[in-house]
């Protein structure tokens, strides 16, 4: 038996993989797993795993898994084996929301990256205050 993410139903294999998917990809910036670990489980940032589990599972839907049931977590994948970690971030990165920019998002950074070549410009001139491109400061 295994669970599906309260959030995004994502399928888990158990308490402690659902409590990894849901703790990582809240630190991964996705805002509505942070949202509901910390309406559920306001100290999950400090749960070992187990304890986030059994504090979760209560709140997840229990699914058949039988695909993950009697498999060993090797490094080869399995018709129907649920992913590796490293594969489900890189997929969850790709996914609607993750790369996205707001408006405002863009135009800060459009802001700060001016604001870095004017910065990158000024360094360049420093020391050259007069016309003369002397810094003023020579002894005659």
């Amino acid at each position: 038996m295994g669970y599906a993410c309260p959030v995004c139903e994502a399928e888990e294999a158990d308490a402690v993989h659902l409590a990894n998917h849901l703790a990582i990809t809240a630190s991964l910036g996705r805002e509505e797993h942070r949202e509901w670990l910390e309406e559920h489980a306001p100290d999950w940032a400090d749960c070992s795993p187990e304890e986030l589990g059994a504090r979760v599972s209560p709140h997840a839907e229990e699914i058949d898994t039988p695909e993950f049931e009697g498999h060993d977590h090797g490094h080869g994948r399995e018709p129907g084996r649920p992913d590796s970690l490293e594969g489900t971030v890189g997929r969850g990165s790709r996914g609607p929301g993750r790369g996205d920019l707001t408006a405002e998002a863009a135009d800060v950074l459009q802001e700060a990256a001016e604001l870095t070549r004017e910065m990158e410009t000024a360094d360049g001139d420093e020391g050259t205050d007069s016309a003369d491109g002397t810094d003023g400061n020579e002894n005659a």
